[in-house]
């Protein structure tokens, strides 16, 4: 289940990049870290579970980041 929701949420992140790149229209950005942020949180579970404290934990707290530079991004526009 963790597979392919990293699956899906890689995908469209990489859509919206690509479009961003492609257009050169940015609108979207917010919603492609939204995606990044997702993906590392779901990495960081799957990590825990495997038992690499380490790496989990720093995945986390890099979607912790993410995830609130995100925000601001939303509140800004």
């Amino acid at each position: 289940m963790l597979l392919f929701l990293q699956i899906i949420l890689s995908i469209a992140g990489i859509s919206l990049a690509a479009y961003g790149l492609i257009t050169e229209d940015f609108t979207f950005q917010p919603y492609m870290m939204l995606c990044l942020s997702l993906m590392m949180l779901v990495t960081g579970v799957k990590e825990l579970q495997k038992g690499n404290k380490g790496t989990g934990w720093l995945s986390i707290g890099v979607f912790i980041f993410i995830f609130f530079v995100t925000v601001q991004s939303f509140l800004l526009q």
